[in-house]
């Protein structure tokens, strides 16, 4: 089993900042996202990682989280993964949350409500299952570059929970979370870290 899994969220775009869903677009970083995606990789260099340098790194292949990648140093080592693609928000892509509750009308939860010509949760979890299969498969560490959606629920399946539960998992643009065990059970070792942003 991989001794971690370290996750991170893609640096901040213009669409990430609006709040608008950004699913399949491809959306570049912001000036913002290349900074922290390059204080990442400052601090994915120290200690305690020392540069990860066994660690099997995947990104998305979608440009925001394949420059990060690049940026934070690991862009060489990196594959790319189509399991990592953000949710396929089908015709709500580009929409806010508070547009979709007026077109809907209702209180619109994408956890709750999933999208419309788009990908269901399900389908969603099956990808997340996917890269936890792989992950735990792996006999060292795991760096993985994606998006928020897709890693709130490789979370939440990585603790064993319903993919709903990644409601509850907040998750920043740039941050750093890593799964890890505890008393031989999947745990969260750290989640939403921005340390390396502040």
């Amino acid at each position: 089993m991989a001794p971690r899994i370290l996750l991170v969220r893609h640096g901040q775009t213009e669409w990430s900042r609006s709040g608008r869903h950004t699913g399949r677009t491809d959306v570049p970083l912001l000036d913002e996202g290349r900074r922290a995606a390059g204080r990442l990789g400052e601090r994915l260099r120290g200690a305690p990682w020392n540069g990860l340098p066994d660690a099997e790194v995947r990104t998305s292949p979608l440009v925001r989280a394949r420059r990060t990648c690049e940026l934070a140093g690991f862009g060489d080592r990196a594959r790319d993964w189509d399991a990592l693609r953000e949710w396929d928000y089908g015709a709500y892509e580009g929409l806010t949350t508070p547009e979709i509750g007026k077109r809907t009308g209702k209180d619109w939860v994408i956890w709750r409500d999933g999208v419309v010509d788009g990908e269901s949760l399900d389908h969603l979890a099956a990808r997340a299952d996917e890269v936890v299969a792989w992950a735990r498969s792996e006999d060292r560490d795991v760096l993985l570059f994606a998006h928020g959606h897709l890693l709130r629920v490789l979370g939440a399946r990585w603790l064993g929970e319903d993919p709903s539960f990644a409601m509850r998992l907040r998750l920043d643009p740039g941050a750093l979370s890593i799964l890890g065990w505890a008393y031989g059970e999947p745990a969260l070792e750290r989640w939403n870290d921005t340390g390396h942003l502040e």
